[in-house]
């Protein structure tokens, strides 16, 4: 059994629920990611949300709103799909397929932050691919 822990990108930058909106939007650019974790503080890493480029689409920019005056808690997506780092990986990758999200927390049982599993963790890290076909298949199907 291959655990959430084996596939996941450790300790992944984050931004707290009062930061602005152009703060999470910088740590998006400089680390090369659409989403970015909130936490309650970077001392605790309590998850409280996560943060994707389209979050900021549109709660921020279609709504004309500033992204230096609007704070990431405002627009942030809360209740994060989440899973354990002692998980198996395949549970994990189940709740991407079933919840079409292209990543999953990975959180301690007082629910802080430990890492964080993409989809390319999934592709580039395991040796499942048709289960990993199946989950990217799954993501991608249009919301009904």
């Amino acid at each position: 059994m291959r655990t959430c822990n084996d596939v996941m990108t450790p300790d992944p930058t984050c931004v707290a629920a009062g930061d602005t909106v152009t703060s999470a939007a910088e740590i998006m650019k400089i680390e090369d990611v659409g989403a970015v974790p909130v936490v309650e503080d970077a001392t605790s890493k309590k998850l409280i949300g996560i943060i994707t480029d389209r979050d900021i689409v549109i709660n921020v920019i279609a709504e004309r709103k500033s992204p230096d005056s609007s704070k990431v808690d405002e627009v942030m997506s809360r209740n994060p799909v989440t899973c354990r780092a002692d998980e198996d990986v395949v549970n994990a990758m189940d709740r991407m397929a079933q919840h079409q999200i292209r990543r999953i927390l990975v959180v301690d049982p007082g629910n802080h932050l430990r890492g964080i599993i993409s989809q390319a963790d999934v592709a580039t890290r395991l040796d499942l691919p048709e289960k990993t076909a199946n989950v990217l298949e799954n993501i991608s199907q249009p919301v009904s």
